[in-house]
């Protein structure tokens, strides 16, 4: 692991097991005309509901943290208690690591404390793998093989391997979403694949698996052809609705139009045969790249805007809203942040929770934030990651620090 400047935070389990000390308050004062009186401590007359309540106000860091206070501490941070799941709203984190064959580790960004702490993932063997978070949870997907899938709580360190998903390694392109019932916990798993027709270069079959904590099964509720169009890496469910983005073949499409279009999906209703094409939304302008984001169930898009006479060619990132099927304007990255990333690739990663999208090029580990509400852009702290060496690329995701939700 790479050396941090910041300060250096052991994660949730590594308290588990380890000795803890008895708590044993004294007095300050030793004076030998101390009248007598004895000092109790707070927390020896404090019922443990009302301390998991002050510590429920904490941030999260504060609150593992404070489970090497003492024995009782301890034992109430690492319960499976209700009290967690009434825990003041917490900004998501944002894991940053560097895409190489080496087992996976890297650096949380805490932006409640701006702070960076030490984080070892679990379940993620490569950096290519897909992840999709919700609620306290994020999903994985095996890159190589598109079957193996797991669901983990990154702080708790709880984690749990899925069925094996349909279709896999014959997939020429799949996309991860992954939604949490926030009152229930029980949450749903989509991939959407995508393979050419053979010997059809602008026909490529479309696939939804489906995945259900509650049944523990994955069913097939769609399957149909994209015309002129095919997809790729980029989905999302909000509100009940799988949205994806789909990529023009180039055979279909005039210059005019742009390169992107939103399908959805109605993952209630799940219709089995639909036109996705007809209800499609274009995307706002030319694209470089797209990344879909749920804030608070509503349909962010975060894109790279092309250049007029070279859309290919980022000059600028732009934030987009769905209201209705139509896009609103949310920002425009102001062009000293784009700047400050220096060499900014078309391609970058982006993502969010809440109020909170997190912005980073590839070629850079410079992290930009964006609050949606507010609208304010803001560096974080400069993250520990440091670049060895002219290629190499970071990358990174985002997910909400959650004690009370287990996969």
């Amino acid at each position: 692991m790479l050396a941090m400047g910041s300060e250096e935070w052991e994660l949730y389990p590594s308290y588990i097991g380890s000795q803890v000390m008895e708590y044993r308050p004294i007095s300050e004062d030793s004076d030998d005309d101390w009248n007598g009186e004895v000092a109790v401590s707070l927390d020896a007359v404090l019922p443990d509901d009302l301390l998991e309540k002050v510590l429920s106000f904490l941030p999260v860091a504060s609150i593992i943290r404070s489970g090497s206070v003492c024995k009782r501490w301890h034992e109430i941070v690492h319960a499976q208690r209700q009290t967690w799941s009434k825990m003041v709203p917490q900004k998501p984190w944002y894991f940053m690591f560097t895409c190489s064959e080496e087992a996976v580790s890297g650096f949380a960004y805490d932006p409640s404390l701006r702070k960076w702490y030490g984080f070892d993932f679990p379940c993620i063997e490569k950096s290519n793998w897909s992840t999709s978070s919700s609620a306290g949870l994020v999903c994985l997907m095996d890159s190589e093989n598109r079957r193996r899938i797991m669901v983990c709580n990154p702080i708790t360190k709880d984690w749990k391997r899925l069925l094996d998903a349909p279709g896999g390694k014959t997939a020429d392109y799949s996309a991860l979403a992954f939604s949490v019932d926030r009152n229930s916990h029980k949450y749903t798993v989509a991939i959407a694949r995508s393979n050419q027709v053979p010997t059809e270069y602008y026909q490529w079959e479309f696939t939804i698996h489906l995945y259900e904590s509650v049944t523990g099964n994955w069913v097939t509720p769609f399957t149909g052809v994209l015309l002129g169009w095919r997809g790729g890496d980029e989905c999302v469910i909000c509100d009940g609705v799988l949205y994806y983005l789909v990529y023009s073949t180039g055979v279909l499409v005039s210059n005019n139009e742009h390169r992107h279009c939103l399908v959805m999906y109605d993952l209630a209703a799940r219709p089995n045969h639909t036109s996705l094409m007809s209800m499609a939304i274009p995307v706002p302008c030319a694209l470089t790249c797209g990344r879909l984001m749920n804030l608070s169930e509503r349909l962010v898009l975060v894109g790279g805007i092309g250049k007029q006479d070279r859309p290919g060619i980022i000059k600028g990132i732009g934030i987009w809203e769905l209201h209705n099927k139509e896009w609103r304007e949310v920002a425009r990255m102001p062009h000293k942040f784009f700047q400050g990333f220096g060499e900014f690739d078309d391609v970058f990663a982006s993502c969010g929770a809440d109020d909170l999208i997190y912005i980073q090029s590839y070629g850079s580990p410079a992290l930009l934030t964006f609050e949606i509400n507010q609208k304010m852009w803001k560096w974080s702290v400069k993250s520990p990651v440091s670049k060895r060496f002219p290629l190499q690329l970071f990358t990174g995701f985002s997910f909400e620090p959650r004690l009370d939700i287990a996969s």
